[in-house]
């Protein structure tokens, strides 16, 4: 298939940071009183930020988060942003094989110096240019509205419709669906589960892909 330009999630879809941080948020919630497995961390957080996120874990838990979930948090991110993560198997080679020309951006729900680290970290920072755009830093409404990836097509001076998204999340699918872009559902990552492909396709993608050399295939007709 022909695509005018590709946007990226990038959170278990470029780095294996989607069972890395809900394993940190499922522990700190147990350990504090609220029995939380990280399954169910990423079936109910996994793809949120910002205000969002900090509401799917006070319904869960049924009240405020305290100061000290965001002081554990921080201190998370502040030990994985010094050692790196690791790029999901194949996410690399896939980027680097794409026509040097072709528009590209990522479109995610962490910050942009989250995402501009760990590009670097695993060797990908050049190829996204300045096209790295936060659903907090950008867009009024993050995901799962579609607005980061409108936001993101028409930086790149693209039609939505004629972008292919790329998401591992169901609330990003949620988002990317609506957006109205050709959407694959990315199983790639180490989080991705038995049945979280067919979670995905129950939201309306498009196609679901189980990793990068299927999605290669693709993209390269």
């Amino acid at each position: 298939m022909t695509f005018a330009a590709i946007l990226f999630d990038f959170d278990g879809v470029l780095i294996e940071s989607e069972y890395l941080g809900n394993r940190q948020i499922a522990n700190w919630l147990t350990a504090n009183g609220y029995p939380t497995s990280v399954e169910e961390s990423m079936a109910h957080f996994m793809g949120l930020a910002g205000r969002d996120f900090t509401a799917a874990i006070e319904r869960w838990i049924g009240g405020p988060l305290p100061q000290a979930f965001h002081t554990a948090r921080a201190a998370e991110d502040e030990r994985v942003m010094a050692a790196g993560i690791d790029a999901v198997a194949g996410a690399v080679d896939f980027v680097r094989a794409l026509p040097p020309a072709l528009p590209r951006a990522i479109v995610s729900s962490s910050s942009t110096a989250w995402i501009a680290r760990h590009l670097e970290h695993i060797g990908l920072r050049d190829a996204f240019g300045a096209h790295l755009y936060s659903g907090r830093e950008h867009v009024e409404r993050g995901k799962p509205a579609p607005d980061l990836y409108l936001h993101a097509a028409a930086a790149l001076g693209v039609a939505i419709g004629d972008c292919l998204i790329v998401e591992d999340s169901p609330v990003g699918a949620t988002g990317a669906v609506a957006s109205g872009a050709y959407v694959v559902g990315l199983c790639a990552g180490s989080h991705c589960g038995v049945g979280h492909g067919e979670r995905l396709r129950a939201l309306g993608v498009d196609r679901v892909a189980e990793g990068w050399a299927e999605l290669a295939s693709l993209v390269q007709g």
